[in-house]
């Protein structure tokens, strides 16, 4: 199954330059957050395939207005194709005032809020968010910073994959596009797009 990722920038060879056979055989669209909603309803319109997404530090608009042809998955499990994903968006809180912003206490509250939901599911295969877990392809500032409680999940859940955003490839050199968790959880920066292979089920 061939799943589209995509986050942070509204990357041109997907909008301005959009080839139909750049997305050929995707089957579903996960967006990581901090993507303009006139984005998203464009990849919507032309891929054609159920699309979810989690908001990011930046998708404030997005809680009085969802994006119409998407489903959020904040704090909830999504359930397709054989796979369970579960969404927690949002960033570091760095600004008082941030609707998705949150502190290393709260995003763990959240977690466990979701856990009895992806025990019902039998599990967790992929999990969506926007930041990414803490020393794997986050920064050192506050406002890149990832989160602990990822690392815990994906011990305790060993999930196949994280997709997230937020940290952009240029902001760093050793941004990388993937990389491997301890729990064996392979970690994807979805910053621009990526398209990712999952096995049938």
């Amino acid at each position: 199954m061939k799943v589209l990722i995509v986050a942070d920038i509204e990357d041109k060879r997907l909008y301005d330059f959009y080839r139909k056979e750049r997305t050929e055989g995707v089957e579903l669209i996960v967006a990581c957050g901090d993507l303009k909603p006139d984005y998203l309803d464009f990849l919507i319109t032309m891929v054609n395939v159920p699309t979810i997404y989690v908001r990011g530090n930046h998708d404030d608009r997005y809680i009085k207005d969802p994006v119409w042809g998407a489903e959020c998955i904040e704090d909830r499990v999504f359930k397709f194709k054989g796979y369970t994903f579960a969404g927690l968006g949002g960033s570091m809180r760095y600004n008082p005032d941030g609707q998705n912003m949150y502190s290393e206490k709260e995003m763990r509250w959240r977690a466990a809020k979701l856990a009895p939901r992806i025990r019902l599911a039998g599990g967790l295969d992929v999990l969506v968010t926007h930041a990414p877990a803490k020393d794997h392809g986050d920064l050192e500032d506050l406002p890149h910073r990832g989160f602990d409680t990822f690392n815990r999940m994906m011990e305790k859940y060993k999930p196949a994959y994280m997709f997230h955003g937020h940290v952009h490839a240029n902001y760093a050199r050793n941004v990388q596009a993937q990389t491997t968790h301890e729990s064996g959880t392979l970690i994807c920066n979805a910053y621009g797009y990526q398209i990712i292979e999952l096995p049938d089920r």
